[in-house]
Order: C-alpha cells, then sequence, then structure tokens
C-alpha cells in the first residue's frame, strides 16, 4: 500500500475518527454500564425487578449506542468506520453486526496494527472502489479502521483544478492584455526614434525625437543623447554645406581674380609677339604693367595660401607679444608710405598678449591698407589698444565715407569688395582668420558717411617668464 501527505479531506476524516472512536469507547462503557444494571437489579429486588432492571439499562445502553452509532454514520457519510479484531476480523459495533463493506474493508487491510503504528494514511481499494485508509489501536487490543473514498475527493479536486483552469486562464488573458498595453506605451519613445531616424535617413535633419511622460529615465536619456547626436549631425552638415558653397564661390572668385592680370600679361606678350610694341616707351610701359599684374597675382596667391593655412587651424607660434609696439610700428609705416594723413596712436605702455607676432602683425597692415586703399590721404587714422576686463582690445578707425549696413555684413566675406573698389577682398578675411585662431573676435562699427571702425578683442593670456 502506497501512502501520501494528509490533505485537508484526511484531517477532516481523522477528526471524524478521533470523534468515533471516542463515541465507540462511550458506547462500550455504556454496555458494561447497562450489565451492572442489570445485575444490580437482580440482586437487589424481585425477579420482575431484575428483569424490568435488566430491560431497562439494555434499553438504555441500546439506546446509547444506537444513537452514537447514527452519529458515527453522519460523520462519515462517505467512508466506512469499522473495528478490526486482533486477527484481524471484523467485530460488531454496540451488538450490531459488521456490514459486508466492513467486513470488506478488514479484509482489505492486511496489518492493522502496523497501519495504526503508522502516522501515514494508506491508499487501498475496497471492492473495486479506491479508499484512503487511517487506523488507531485501543487498550483491548483491537483496531478501528477509517477508510474514506477518494472519489469524492477526486470529484473536489477536479471541480478545484477546473476552478484554477478557469481562474488561471481569465488571469492569464487579463495579464496579457495589461502586459501589451504596458509594453505599447513604453515601445512608444523607441518607435518615435525609429520614425525620426527614418526622416533624417531620408534626408530630414531637422527632425528630433520628442518627449514622452511614459518614457523611463534610461529610455529619456537615451533620447536626450540621440537628440543632442542629431544636433551635432546636423550642425556638421549645414557646416560642410557652408564650406563646400564657400569652396565653390572662393575658386570662381579666385579664378577670376587671376584672370584679370592674366589676361593684361597675355595681352601685352601677344602686342610684343606681333612687334606692335615698336616704341621703346610703349615697351616700357608694358613691361611695367606686366610686372604689376605679377605681382598683384603673387599677393593674391599668398593671400590664398594664407587663407587656406588658417582654415587648417595652424599652430600659432605663441609667445608673449607688446602689442603696444605692434601699434605703434604700424602707425610709423603709415606715416613713411602717406606722410600727409593724420594720424593718432593710444598706445602709452606695454601691453602684453600671448600670441603669434607675425599674425598680429598681418592683421594691423590689412586693417591700415584697408583704410589705405578705401580712403583718400587726408582723412585722418586713429590706431589705439586698451585692456578692459581682462581682454585686449585693438581698434582702429578712420573718418572716411563709412559703409552701408548690408556693405558691412559682408565686409568679412572672401572677395567681397565694397561698390567693387580696389584690392584682392581678401585682406579682412585675413584678419578675421588670425583674430578667430587666437580665440579672438572683431566687430565692425560704421554708417554711411561716419567713418569705418573695426575693433579686435584678444583674450590676455601671459605666461610669466
Amino acid at each position: 500500500m502506497g501512502s501520501s501527505r494528509v490533505t485537508l479531506e484526511q484531517i477532516d476524516s481523522l477528526t471524524a475518527f478521533a470523534a468515533l472512536t471516542d463515541r465507540y469507547r462511550h458506547a462500550s462503557g455504556d454496555g458494561d454500564g447497562g450489565g451492572s444494571g442489570n445485575g444490580s437489579g437482580s440482586g437487589s429486588g424481585s425477579g420482575s425487578s431484575g428483569e424490568s432492571g435488566s430491560t431497562n439499562g439494555g434499553s438504555t445502553a441500546t439506546g446509547s449506542r444506537t444513537t452514537g452509532l447514527s452519529n458515527a454514520d453522519s460523520l462519515v457519510s462517505d467512508g466506512i468506520f469499522v473495528v478490526v479484531g486482533e486477527k484481524g476480523q471484523a467485530m460488531p459495533v454496540a451488538r450490531f453486526e459488521a456490514t459486508a463493506a466492513q467486513r470488506a474493508l478488514a479484509a482489505a487491510v492486511s496489518d492493522p496494527a502496523a497501519l495504526a503504528r503508522d502516522d501515514e494514511p494508506h491508499d487501498i481499494r475496497v471492492r473495486d472502489a479506491p479508499y484512503r485508509v487511517t487506523a488507531a489501536h485501543l487498550a483491548d487490543g483491537k483496531t478501528v479502521l477509517l477508510a474514506t473514498s477518494t472519489d469524492a475527493l477526486h470529484d473536489v479536486l477536479g471541480k478545484a483544478l477546473k476552478l484554477d483552469l478557469a481562474v488561471g486562464t481569465l488571469l492569464l488573458a487579463l495579464l496579457a492584455v495589461l502586459t501589451m498595453f504596458s509594453v505599447s506605451r513604453r515601445m512608444a519613445p523607441l518607435e518615435d526614434m525609429v520614425e525620426t531616424s527614418t526622416a533624417i535617413a531620408e534626408g530630414d535633419l531637422t527632425r528630433r525625437v520628442p518627449s514622452s511622460r511614459d518614457a523611463t529615465l534610461e529610455v529619456e536619456q537615451l533620447r536626450v543623447a540621440l537628440n543632442t547626436m542629431l544636433h551635432q549631425v546636423e550642425s556638421a552638415y549645414r557646416t560642410r554645406e557652408r564650406s563646400a558653397a564657400q569652396l565653390r564661390l572662393f575658386v570662381a572668385d579666385a579664378s577670376h581674380e587671376l584672370r584679370t592680370p592674366l589676361s593684361a600679361i597675355r595681352g601685352y606678350l601677344q602686342l610684343y609677339d606681333k612687334g606692335m610694341l615698336t616704341d621703346p616707351q610703349e615697351r616700357r610701359r608694358a613691361w611695367d604693367r606686366m610686372n604689376g599684374e605679377a605681382d598683384r597675382m603673387g599677393r593674391l596667391v599668398d593671400e590664398l595660401l594664407t587663407l587656406a593655412r588658417l582654415d587648417q587651424q595652424p599652430e600659432l607660434r605663441l609667445r608673449n607679444v607688446d602689442l603696444s609696439r605692434l601699434v605703434r610700428d604700424a602707425a610709423e609705416d603709415l606715416r613713411v608710405q602717406e606722410p600727409d594723413r593724420p594720424i593718432s596712436v593710444a598706445a602709452d605702455g606695454a601691453i602684453l598678449v600671448r600670441a603669434d607676432e607675425s599674425g598680429l602683425r598681418q592683421v594691423l597692415g590689412n586693417l591700415v591698407g584697408n583704410v589705405r586703399t578705401h580712403t583718400s590721404a587726408d582723412v585722418p587714422v586713429r590706431l589705439g589698444v586698451e585692456r578692459v576686463d581682462g581682454v585686449v582690445r585693438l581698434c582702429v578707425a578712420d573718418r572716411g565715407p563709412g559703409l552701408a549696413r548690408e556693405d558691412a555684413a559682408r565686409m568679412f566675406d572672401r572677395f567681397f569688395r565694397a561698390g567693387g573698389g580696389a584690392g584682392s577682398g581678401l585682406g579682412l578675411a585675413i584678419v578675421q582668420g588670425v583674430v578667430l585662431a587666437h580665440g579672438g573676435e572683431v566687430s565692425v562699427r560704421t554708417s554711411r558717411g561716419e567713418g569705418l571702425a573695426v575693433t579686435v578683442t584678444l583674450p590676455e593670456r601671459v605666461v610669466c617668464p
């Protein structure tokens, strides 16, 4: 016979078994009491009295046993209760003979005493029906067996299983719906990222991943990082487009600027080749023009090379430079070239900056050269330098005709010449490139008829010797 763990139904059976055992013992005690009553009645009274007492005692005992058995049957409606003798035979209870089911249960249990010593219930078959039996040993050597039908237990378990399956299926369906809803909400930001990436791949660099209230912290961090990357990609793409456009314009302007002196030189050479320059003075004039155009091309090529180096972020030869001295030198050079021009200088004392001296000399030279090119020789010029709030400001101002607002906005563009004037149009572009390479900035203040003032601001970075 196999064994299994105690279930709730087994606990109920054991409770009923204990109650039945107590009732059986009580019924046995009542039977003995009845016999004593019977004997007592016979000894103390007359025969009729004794008979009556015996009858009454027997009736009382019988009624008590009947009541106990009736209650026992009500407690174990789906089981079999039997008292087994020492030899394993079914014993009568309260003068009631064992039923066929009780005898079958007694026959099915081969060793009731061993079963009583085992705390675990055992599964047996009684008349081809499954039962779970427990046993208890009595003081008089008998054994009480209580067998409970497992068909009812199986029915209950089957119903419970069906209920569990139904409830479980419902819960799983509800959980699946909730999971799909939650996943859909959580996936919405990722779907936005996919949509944004697709739009960017199609050329819309302005798209960004929108924010979402349902996004987790990790997804929000990913969104911010992705938008930052997209902004940098867009900026790099726009910068490349501007660079490409500037390069195309630069090449076109450079070709145009170089074509003019080359055309002049080619024309004089053709005249000379055809023998049309017979007059010595004409040949001298042609020679001077060709030299002038060659010098112009040389300066243009040098300026183009300078701009190309500035575009490549050149390595500056930084050292402590006295900017006041450079301003005074530039003013002296201008006085030598144009002695009649009124020049004022505000550069007292040493003002040191950490800079490339040759680059700053080129900045001053181009600013002064711009004044010479676009103003008459009698227009006053002022050169000044000062230290203000941790920066150094260099200013070159004239009282010339000035520029219109739209021309002032383009004065640092390459090959731009306001009003189609003289010059290559690269001088101020070089000024801006050198200043930016030093970490500074250039600003312009001008209006039509009020002159032009260019201010260069440089950081004051000085290394103590």
